[in-house]
């Protein structure tokens, strides 16, 4: 089987295919999917360089997505069927021509998206609907600050947020700016030059963000705090600024506010098995009618994984990178 490897940590030059990877067998419970295309997510980046390994008992192989075909059932699942289309959401495994899933987190592909498109829609929708509204519980009317509204997971956390009758005000480059408004969102602060906590305050009348979804961590940790309403809820989901920040509770006391610090990645499989049923209810008609769509800025083959790294990490991309795995 062929499959990408990491020798040793370091940069996109340790990513190397290999011919001779072992084909992983469906267990109880579980799904071999044929891989037709995997995506690049920033925490690939971090397994890559050592800094963020699989769970226990997770394949080795980086990839937390993919699309493709059912190969087999194990023992007894009975809910899918050989040849069917579908995508999933991986502990690990995804940069690879075969792999074993969890039935649970196997999906169907949304009605009028491609097979290759749909590499890119697991990690982002199940991140965003866990976070936003399962954990934060984001209401109609509320206000929702994303930052990065340009990324996979931003772009996504626009489209359905504003899909749902939320207001949403983002953080992105300038050249980002007109993108996320046609996403959806009514403000966009330049992460570089602006304050988001005074201009959210100013849009929203002094009233906040009701639900703050973050990526940065540590350095943004004080002015989530600042920008929060009474009642609000900040949700941690990276650490892009840094793991450690200082936490004012005589700020956040006052308001009543929550942080929370969230991994998807590491949660049993029972409770991806219930975000992934959530996501096919709430969120694969929206992808259906065109209410939310995924963006994929480019399509690579597997052999250009290291390329598709330095895409990811160089930064500025908008939406999703693939990596085509069957087409390579």
């Amino acid at each position: 089987m062929r499959a990408v490897v990491v020798d040793e940590p370091g940069g996109p030059e340790v990513l190397r295919v290999a011919d001779d990877v072992p084909e992983p067998e469906a267990g109880p419970g579980e799904v071999l999917l044929e891989v037709r295309a995997t995506a690049v997510n920033r925490a690939d980046t971090l397994q890559r360089r050592g800094m963020y390994p699989p769970p226990p008992g997770a394949s080795e192989i980086i990839g937390l997505e993919c699309s493709g075909t059912v190969a087999a059932l194990g023992e007894g699942v009975e809910h899918l069927s050989v040849g069917d289309e579908v995508c999933a959401l991986l502990a690990g495994g995804g940069y690879a021509e075969r792999v074993a899933v969890p039935a649970g987190q196997v999906m169907p592909v949304p009605a009028g998206i491609d097979l290759v498109t749909a590499a890119g829609i697991a990690e982002v929708s199940c991140t965003v609907w866990s976070n936003v509204f399962m954990r934060a519980g984001l209401q109609a009317g509320e206000v929702l600050l994303v930052h990065g509204g340009s990324g996979g997971i931003g772009s996504c956390a626009i489209q359905l947020a504003a899909a749902y009758d939320a207001r949403v005000a983002t953080t992105a480059g300038a050249a980002s700016a007109d993108y996320c408004r046609e996403l959806g969102a009514g403000l966009v602060v330049d992460y570089r030059e602006g304050d988001f906590v005074a201009e959210v305050k100013e849009w929203t009348d002094g009233h906040g963000a009701d639900v703050v979804l973050d990526n940065m961590g540590g350095s943004y940790l004080p002015r989530n705090v600042d920008v929060l309403a009474t009642e609000g809820r900040v949700v941690v989901i990276g650490m892009q600024g840094g793991a450690k920040g200082e936490l004012d509770l005589s700020k956040l006391l006052p308001k009543r506010g929550a942080v929370h610090a969230t991994s998807l990645r590491a949660r049993p499989p029972a409770e991806k098995a219930a975000i992934c049923a959530a996501v096919v209810e709430h969120v694969w008609p929206l992808v259906s009618d065109g209410r939310v769509k995924i963006f994929v800025e480019d399509v690579l083959g597997l052999d250009d994984v290291a390329r598709a790294h330095e895409r990811m990490e160089s930064g500025g991309h908008r939406g999703k990178i693939v990596l085509d795995v069957s087409g390579s």
